[in-house]
């Protein structure tokens, strides 16, 4: 999981920066990018792609992650992801996070930064980059910010199952599963649901 962080280190880039985001197929919602910088490359417990690991994992993992890292993170709300579509959303959460990691580090050499992104898509970054289709499966510092974006994501959709709790937001999150679609065609969408996302209401 550490490929790609010792090339670019045998590169000369020593700020090595892995992203990724949680929320892009939600009905409903915000989108959430997380960036992270790992202080140290041993874990106790297992950093790998979010969408493998169990939810007492994840909460475990994130511990740890926050202690032993810079982050950043960016969110986008439904209503700018309604203005602008998703994918610009997710752009635009990816490089929210990305300048809020870079603010916390300080005066650093422009020379030693790199991003290794999950996906494949061009981003606006000031900085080198690199995507990496299913990079949070293969970056460690990948997989750690798709800990990071899932489990906060999820901590929001859980303040909002409780602002909303004919949605059921706590079990889907906002994706569009069976009872999630049942319940948008009995009562219709919530004031967080993504109205551009209409389409999958019927």
């Amino acid at each position: 999981m550490l490929y790609y962080e010792n090339k670019l280190k045998r590169l000369g880039y020593n700020l090595i920066i892995g992203v990724d985001e949680a929320g892009r197929g939600p009905l409903a919602g915000p989108v959430v990018a997380a960036a992270v910088f790992l202080k140290k490359k041993s874990f106790k417990n297992l950093i790998d792609d979010s969408k493998k690991l169990t939810s007492l994992e994840r909460q475990k993992a994130f511990l740890e992650i926050t202690k032993y890292s810079v982050s950043g993170i960016g969110i986008i709300g439904e209503k700018i992801i309604d203005r602008i579509n998703i994918l610009e959303a997710t752009r635009l959460s990816i490089k929210k996070a990305a300048i809020s990691l870079i603010g916390k580090l300080g005066n650093i050499s422009r020379k030693g930064v790199y991003f290794i992104v999950d996906g494949n898509m061009d981003l606006d970054l000031t900085y080198p980059y690199k995507s990496i289709i299913k990079g949070d499966a293969k970056s460690k510092s990948i997989a750690a910010a798709s800990i990071l974006a899932k489990v906060i994501r999820d901590r929001i959709m859980l303040k909002y199952d409780k602002i909303y709790p004919l949605y059921g937001f706590k079990r889907h999150k906002g994706y569009p599963t069976k009872e999630h679609r049942g319940i948008l065609k009995r009562i219709g969408p919530s004031l967080i649901h993504r109205k551009s996302f209409s389409y999958a209401f019927r």
